[in-house]
Order: C-alpha cells, then sequence, then structure tokens
C-alpha cells in the first residue's frame, strides 16, 4: 500500500485582519432590508430602548422567551408581555400569522430592524427572529414605558 501524503495550504491573509475599522451599519441602511409586513417600525430611540430592556430580561430566568417556537408556544399558553419582532425574516411567511395572534390575545409588539441586534442583546452570536419579554420588578420602569410607546404605535388589522 501506498502512503498518500496530503499538504495543506494556510491562507494567512485572513488572519491579520484588523476588524476595528469596519463601521456598524446605520438604523437607516437597516430600515432598507426589512419585509413588507415590518409595521409597526419601533423608531431609533424605542430600539434602543428595547434592546436595553432585552439585556436585563436575559438576566432573570423566565422573564424572556426568544425564538420563534418557544415565544408561539408560550403566547398560546397565555402567557403576556411585550412582544419584538425582527424586520428582516426571510422567507416572511414564518411568522407572518403571530401578529394577528398577539393582537387577538392583547399583547402589544412592535418590529425593530435587525435579528442580529436582538441577538446581540440577548447575549448571543446568532440573530433571533422575536423575542417575548415578561414584566419584572427589576426594570418595571423601562418595560411599562415601552409597552405605552408600543399600545401607541400599534393599528388593528
Amino acid at each position: 500500500m501506498h502512503e498518500l501524503k496530503i499538504k495543506m495550504e494556510v491562507d494567512e491573509s485572513k488572519e491579520n485582519l484588523d476588524l476595528s475599522n469596519l463601521k456598524e451599519i446605520s438604523y437607516e441602511d437597516k430600515l432598507k432590508v426589512v419585509n413588507a409586513i415590518s409595521n409597526p417600525m419601533a423608531p431609533k430611540k424605542l430600539a434602543k430602548k428595547i434592546y436595553k430592556c432585552i439585556k436585563k430580561a436575559s438576566k432573570h430566568k423566565g422573564y424572556l422567551r426568544n425564538g420563534l417556537k418557544d415565544v408561539q408556544k408560550h403566547i398560546r399558553k397565555g402567557e403576556t408581555g411585550i412582544v419584538v419582532f425582527a424586520g428582516d425574516v426571510y422567507p416572511v411567511e414564518i411568522m407572518c400569522h403571530l401578529p394577528v395572534v398577539c393582537e387577538d390575545k392583547n399583547i402589544p409588539y412592535c418590529y425593530t430592524p435587525s435579528r442580529q441586534d436582538i441577538g446581540a442583546a440577548l447575549g448571543v452570536k446568532r440573530g433571533s427572529l422575536m423575542v417575548l419579554i415578561k414584566e419584572h420588578p427589576e426594570y418595571k420602569e423601562m418595560y411599562d414605558e415601552i409597552k405605552s410607546a408600543m399600545e401607541s404605535m400599534t393599528s388593528p388589522l
């Protein structure tokens, strides 16, 4: 039998990349890639507050549900709170039924431009399609402020 020697070449040009000069995509640029049903869209200031609230809620077990299956399951079981959807979801058919479910259950909801931002607020590298934030005494003031802003934005179908 013959011994087969494999020589691997490593591309070292990507090893020394300087990532510090990469700029963050602006809120306005993220709005250009959202899908057609992303309405009501959270304004820039409200989106930042939502991300802060997600970050605080993620520190408390059981006060934050993330992902399509988890949020859908708990909404149907009767959990309440506020729901934040990502606006850049394709294909949109996987989640287009959930705003109607939220309206039926009187749960305020809104869209943010990027699922990567929701994931970053959760503390994970991967994006998340949606989150359900439940009320907690530690961030009650911020939660109530976001909830009232969402209720004033939403318009029933």
